[in-house]
């Protein structure tokens, strides 16, 4: 059996990743799990420049999930290299880093930099993060701007480009088509959906900022059902987002058409859970005679 995927010119050695924002920059859990047999590894967004992130609280329980409004908070491009690519380059499975920003320029500016100064594996262009009033929402939620900002980072790296969309819009596919066209060799779908938690008790929001990012099991059918229906729009590697917390749920992604999955709110229940959603995909490709993870789209009815 051959559990690699592959993402433009990179080869990924098993379909599971781990989800930007929940991971770090691997570091941090690397005492928990063998980071280097999962499949590959999202950092947390890196920006231009540092950024404090949003007003604590920044993360709330939900029924069968999480809130969070961190702001994208991140030690910015020059930080991430000096501090933390010197750990990422020693990694033995695939490491893309996300890409944030404010305004188109922010993301070339940031690959271009990295191109030169911390190549990895590839980029994740985070356009549709709902916690950054200025520009993460608008770009992504925008098919235009989507094309436009590719097609700029297209031009920056020969490296896999990555681009990660919202759930917040009517048609995910028309962005995830206009991804395609502009040159991105892969999707991530999905980003969190906006949700609000209210203390009934003090009478106000729970967030600082009100309205946060819904992940966790909770969102798992939305993220499913954006999966099937994507990966039909478009003829680039879909990889499903959206809680991810086992094989089981893992199977439900590659079953509906992506080809890798990104686990991430299950990684604070379980920091070992990468490594049992691996061997529960490895199970039933067994189980079903298959030889590629590509083959298990291939049996739903």
């Amino acid at each position: 059996m051959d559990l690699s995927v592959t993402i433009g010119r990179t080869t990924v050695q098993n379909p599971v990743g781990v989800a930007s924002g929940t991971f770090g920059y691997g570091s941090e859990y690397e005492q928990l799990i063998d980071i280097d047999s999962i499949g590959a590894l999202y950092t947390k967004a890196v920006t231009c420049t540092p950024r404090p992130g949003n007003e604590i609280p920044r993360i709330v329980e939900t029924t069968a999930g999480l809130l969070n409004s961190i702001g994208l908070a991140n030690v910015g491009q020059e930080r991430f290299v000096t501090e933390k690519f010197p750990s990422l380059r020693q990694r033995a499975c695939a490491v893309f880093v996300n890409v944030a920003g404010d305004v188109e320029d922010d993301y070339v500016r940031t690959v271009e930099y990295l191109e030169e100064h911390a190549p990895l594996s590839g980029y994740e262009l985070n356009v549709s993060c709902p916690n950054v009033k200025a520009g993460g929402l608008a770009i992504g939620t925008n098919p235009q701007l989507v094309e436009q900002v590719t097609a700029r980072v297209r031009a920056a790296t020969d490296r896999p480009v990555i681009v990660k969309l919202t759930p917040n819009v009517t048609d995910p596919a028309e962005i995830a088509r206009a991804a395609e066209t502009a040159g991105a060799d892969a999707i991530s779908c999905m980003n969190t959906l906006v949700g609000m938690a209210i203390d009934v008790e003090q009478l106000k929001a729970v967030l600082p900022g009100k309205t946060g990012g819904l992940s966790g099991p909770a969102v798992r059918p939305i993220g499913v059902a954006l999966a099937y229906r994507v990966s039909r729009a478009v003829g680039i590697p879909l990889i499903g987002i959206g809680g991810i917390d086992g094989p089981d749920a893992a199977l439900q992604y590659l079953l509906a058409g992506a080809v890798a999955v990104q686990v991430g709110t299950a990684n604070f229940v379980d920091p070992t859970v990468t490594r049992k959603t691996i061997d529960g995909i490895h199970a039933f490709m067994q189980e079903h005679n298959l030889h590629r993870v590509s083959d298990i789209a291939s049996l739903l009815r």
